[in-house]
């Protein structure tokens, strides 16, 4: 057979299998030279210098990681549904300036995350960085740790977005036909349908997803004025003293400084996920520079639609007790807003089937990130029945990681027949699971920056297999002394958001009302580290060097 007819995969395969000492070819491959496509050459050079063989196609530029980040974070979509809880605790001035201090925090997170993404541009992402920046004592249990929660924090965004659809799908009935009661088992079916459209269209090739994902992005940004100039033109507004200086104390707290930190945690969660390109970087085109490139934009573009938002629904918030009302027969009161605003059911549910489809959207989204962590953690041997989650198809595809993730969704679902406290008390992990991730990551840059060990960016230096255990700066990088500053901001505002993110909504709550995370988050840490102890840390050695 001509060497040129074999696939991508054999040949790497067989170039990883060799047993020759000092080979020179393991940091090269034919497929470096396949197409004449320059730049995947170089990110394929560079994901060797890191020890990963490059086995998934590169289908995504930067209009598609754009709009994979943009679809994730859905953060005018987003605080559509959170800003109506802060309104009610903090009231709307909380929620304005909630927005405002959670976008700035977030921006300086996603800055740091960026400069690693620039370095070392890996699906696995945070747990890869926390293994190649972590003192030898403790790297391998670090990174263990970080991937546990960043595999849960993913698994538990892709449930959060398949419940969202099925509840927006029956609060859009409700809106239409109030006689219609929302039961359980709907809601679990709708959800079943959703995690097989998004494995569907998952499982298509990486050039349909890419093209998809440019398609969210047009969709995200009109969908936007599709429902923001509806509601402002035709809704009456309030004052803006009672938008911006309105602040309330509805939780019972000691202080209104105290209300308004517990509720900001909420509001600051729709700026969550933008992560999601980091996850895609071995399918990304010039990876070292579009993910970041992504990442920012997506905070910049998702900050600024979002704030637009955020005022323009508090101004036209006209009937408060019935907005809240509408959250126990339409699941989310801004379906009750928009019909306030428009006058009109059938105009209400044309806008909220705007946010319907973006949040389809959104799945689809999820669904790709997460099975591009699992199947990175699998690679890395640090799954169970890793053996059959890192194959892929013919497609260069992940679909058994795709249809695990499938699986859990399924199997978490069952839990709405019997009480959706209990589904909302083990979501609870997504926050606190990822911005620890956040927070190890960019706690170590910045031990690793104050002490100097990472070099300067330099053109063809993953080119070199002498540097292949060094860490070197990215073509993307804050300069300095902004870099280091913006880093330690970052670590403040992690720690701070962690904080405050398992407080309850309000003071003496009820087991219905307390917040579980602390509880979810805490039986994580405590698992990972005894099943780290007694098994795992005699297989898991941390990302494995495969060239």
């Amino acid at each position: 057979m001509d060497v040129t007819a074999r696939s991508k995969d054999s040949i790497e395969l067989q170039i990883a299998s060799r047993n020759t000492p000092n080979n020179g070819d393991t940091l090269f491959s034919v497929s470096d030279f396949s197409g004449g496509n320059y730049h995947s050459s170089r990110d394929d050079t560079t994901l060797r210098r890191l020890g990963k063989r490059p086995l998934l196609n590169r289908s995504f530029g930067f209009m598609s990681s754009l709009g994979l980040s943009c679809s994730v974070l859905l953060s005018w979509e987003g605080i559509l549904v959170t800003s109506v809880p802060t309104f009610l605790s903090g009231g709307s001035g909380g929620v304005v300036w909630a927005f405002l201090i959670g976008w700035v925090g977030v921006t300086s997170v996603y800055a740091s995350v960026a400069e690693l993404a620039s370095a070392a541009p890996t699906a696995g992402g945070q747990y890869h960085w926390v293994a190649m920046m972590a003192p030898d004592s403790c790297a391998n249990f670090l990174s263990y740790l970080t991937a546990w929660l960043t595999t849960l924090a993913w698994q538990a965004i892709a449930i959060t977005t398949s419940y969202s659809v099925a509840t927006i799908i029956q609060g859009i009935v409700v809106l239409a036909e109030p006689s219609y009661v929302a039961i359980p088992w709907h809601t679990v079916l709708i959800m079943w349908a959703a995690a097989v459209f998004s494995v569907l269209v998952n499982s298509t090739t990486g050039r349909v997803l890419a093209k998809f994902e440019g398609l969210v992005l047009i969709l995200h940004l009109t969908g936007f004025f599709g429902v923001l100039v509806p509601m402002v033109y035709f809704a009456p507004h309030n004052a803006p003293s009672d938008v911006f200086t309105t602040f309330t104390n509805n939780g019972g707290w000691s202080t209104q400084a105290l209300a308004f930190l517990v509720g900001m945690p909420t509001v600051a969660s729709t700026m969550t996920g933008a992560d999601c390109a980091v996850h895609m970087s071995e399918e990304v085109r010039s990876a070292n520079i579009v993910v970041p490139q992504a990442l920012l934009y997506t905070i910049f573009i998702n900050g600024a639609l979002g704030f637009a938002m955020v005022i323009a629904l508090l101004f036209c918030i006209s009937d408060v007790p019935a907005a809240v009302a509408a959250a126990d027969t339409m699941f989310y009161p801004f379906l009750q807003i928009f019909e306030s605003a428009v006058k009109s059911t059938t105009g209400a549910c044309i806008m909220a089937g705007v946010v319907l489809v973006l949040a389809i959207a959104s799945c689809i989204s999820t669904y790709a990130s997460a099975s591009r962590m699992m199947w990175s953690f699998a690679r890395d041997k640090g799954l169970p029945f890793d053996r059959h989650l890192v194959k892929l198809n013919k497609n260069t595809l992940p679909v058994y990681a795709i249809m695990c993730t499938m699986g859990i969704t399924v199997l978490i679902s069952f839990i709405v027949l019997g009480s959706s406290v209990v589904l909302s008390a083990l979501l609870s992990l997504l926050l606190a699971a990822i911005y620890s991730s956040y927070l190890l990551a960019c706690g170590l840059l910045l031990y690793r920056r104050v002490t100097g060990a990472f070099h300067p960016y330099v053109p063809g230096i993953d080119e070199d297999p002498i540097h292949s255990g060094q860490l070197y700066w990215g073509p993307w990088k804050l300069p300095e002394p902004f870099g280091t500053i913006n880093n330690i901001f970052a670590c403040l505002y992690t720690t701070f958001l962690l904080f405050w993110s398992f407080w309850p909504q309000a003071n003496n709550p009820s087991p219905a009302e307390l917040n579980w995370s602390v509880v979810v988050y805490g039986s994580v840490i405590v698992f990972s580290i005894v099943w780290y102890v007694v098994r795992a840390r005699h297989y898991f050695k941390g990302p494995i060097k495969e060239v």
